[in-house]
């Protein structure tokens, strides 16, 4: 079973309905108990960093999260699920975050384009998991913030959108993406069911 986190923010249905669609079974739940019993464990989210943080901690769903990363389960970050497991996020103000990976999360450079980076733009992937090998998908984004900084220890994927970032992250059981594959088409549908079929590594 797919323990889907349910901390009050973040799009759960479509992340649970994409799953149900690829035929496996995807639970919300707040219920410490139920995340640690479920083989595969998402922490989706949407909206700012602060607030999902604080909602992780009133809850002590933060500790869930800590402690599926501890056990070696597979574990997901999506969108605002993967900025909070960095240390620290520089949205309007200076947050701390769950301390799974190294780095701040930081506002995109201002580029001349738009921010939020919104629609459709295409990775450059390295080995993990979550992509075929070569294979280098166009996905979709919506954020105004980002890691900025591209690590031989974490860094999964890179984008491209005024300055390079990292756009998904793997390391040990811990996998993460900036964008949202359940919004992504096949491309994304495909990354979750190698998440789902796939038995963890080393811990994080």
């Amino acid at each position: 079973m797919i323990a889907i986190i349910d901390y009050g923010m973040g799009n759960l249905r479509s992340v649970q309905k994409a799953f149900e669609f690829l035929g496996f079974e995807a639970q919300i739940t707040d219920d410490p108990a139920a995340i640690a019993a479920a083989d595969h464990v998402v922490l989706p989210g949407v909206g700012a960093f602060c607030d999902a943080m604080a909602k992780l901690r009133e809850t002590g769903l933060d500790r869930a999260v800590i402690e599926t990363a501890q056990s070696g389960k597979p574990l997901l970050g999506i969108c605002l699920g993967m900025q909070m497991m960095f240390e620290h996020s520089q949205e309007n103000g200076f947050y701390d975050g769950l301390g799974l990976l190294p780095g701040i999360i930081t506002k995109f450079e201002d580029r001349g384009l738009k921010i939020p980076h919104m629609g459709w733009n295409t990775l450059t992937t390295r080995d993990c998991p979550l992509f075929d090998k070569g294979d280098d998908p166009c996905v979709y984004f919506v954020h105004s913030y980002c890691m900025a900084d591209v690590s031989d220890d974490f860094t999964a994927a890179t984008c491209d959108y005024g300055q390079t970032f990292t756009a998904a992250v793997c390391r040990g059981n811990v996998m993460a993406t900036q964008f949202h594959p359940e919004k992504s088409g096949e491309a994304g549908l495909k990354m979750l069911r190698r998440f789902a079929e796939w038995k963890g590594a080393t811990v994080c």
